[in-house]
């Protein structure tokens, strides 16, 4: 068994490797991988095409897959732990409705003014990923204030259903009234993307993200005592309320950063962390949440990859293709339930 868990994280980071070099190299446009190496090093390959495609295009999108996918995956096993429910993820406590709410308002309400629809929509683009990021943190903000008005988790997880059906109720609304094109548009949106953010975006979505998933692995002692309770927890002398409102705001971080930057990804937050459990077979956070991030770092990265047709120029959307992962995960968990260790 020691033998084993020495060699799972050198083997998952060579797979994370290799996902992320197949993610430079394999797209719409055939480049051979020697090229796109001589482009990552420096070289002079003589087709500016190329550079752009790798350098522009290809590398910032893998970046960001491999945050968001990290990330995601991070939150669905902190509110799973949380709320001592399998299958809890990002979107249970309505800070994704609350990001997509806030792109609502901006391209069902504001779009013209926005010109979210011209030929030159960059200022418009870096609207959406404010108004994402502000409607992500203000349910987030609700949220934690009931956290400490409600001391049972359940009530909590409720309150927060209950929440993003209000968003999604709106969300609705606005459409209704809304013109085909915006209404097109924000349904693409909701699709998930990895390519939207830019290098010149990609320093503050990895600032974030990083900054959320270190403040995830410094959660781990507290998490593995929440595991058998919250009475015991307390009896540690651990502050349940307040530790309760540092993960909310852990997993509000890490949610609205990547909805704001890639869309309501699904599916990665909720499947990924019993991928992770089903790899390690344990609920001790000091393995489980590490293989977490690394899952779903390459979960997003598969994705990504499989969002490209073969033989074609046609890129599917994003939440296209999580689906054909989690699903089945969820499926296999829900059957085989009472065979996998989620809660000590």
């Amino acid at each position: 068994m020691i033998h084993k868990k020495a060699l799972f994280y050198p083997a998952a980071a060579c797979m994370l490797a290799i996902l992320f070099a197949a993610n430079l190299a394999y797209g719409a446009v055939s480049i051979p991988f020697g090229e796109v190496v001589g482009i990552l090093s420096g070289g002079d390959t003589g087709k500016t095409a190329w550079q752009f495609i790798v350098l522009q295009s290809r590398l910032p999108q893998a970046i960001t897959a491999l945050l968001a996918g990290a990330s995601l995956a991070a939150c669905g096993l902190l509110l799973q732990t949380l709320f001592r429910n399998p299958l809890a993820g990002p979107s249970i406590l309505g800070i994704s409705d609350g990001a997509s709410l806030g792109v609502a308002l901006v391209m069902l309400f504001f779009g013209n003014s926005l010109r979210l629809f011209s030929a030159d929509s960059t200022g418009g683009s870096l609207a959406i990923i404010v108004a994402a990021f502000a409607g992500a943190c203000v349910i987030l903000g609700i949220i934690i204030y009931f956290s400490g008005k409600v001391t049972n988790a359940v009530m909590l997880l409720i309150i927060g259903i209950m929440v993003g059906y209000l968003a999604s109720s709106v969300i609705s609304i606005l459409n209704y009234y809304s013109s085909a094109d915006r209404v097109h548009a924000y349904v693409m949106w909701g699709m998930g993307d990895f390519s939207g953010v830019s290098n010149e975006r990609l320093p503050f979505f990895a600032v974030c993200s990083s900054a959320g998933l270190f403040i995830a692995l410094l959660l781990i002692k507290p998490l593995n005592a929440l595991l058998l309770g919250e009475m015991y927890a307390a009896n540690l002398g651990i502050r349940v309320k307040r530790m309760r409102a540092v993960i909310l705001l852990c997993t509000g971080l890490l949610t609205a950063t990547a909805t704001a930057f890639c869309g309501p990804v699904s599916f990665i937050g909720l499947a990924v962390p019993h991928v992770a459990r089903l790899l390690t077979g344990s609920s001790n956070h000091t393995v489980l949440l590490p293989v977490t991030m690394l899952a779903g770092a390459c979960v997003a990265l598969l994705c990504n990859l499989l969002t490209v047709f073969p033989g074609t120029d046609g890129i599917l959307p994003l939440n296209a293709v999580t689906p054909v992962i989690g699903a089945p995960v969820i499926i296999y968990v829900i059957v085989n339930r009472k065979n996998i260790q989620y809660f000590n």
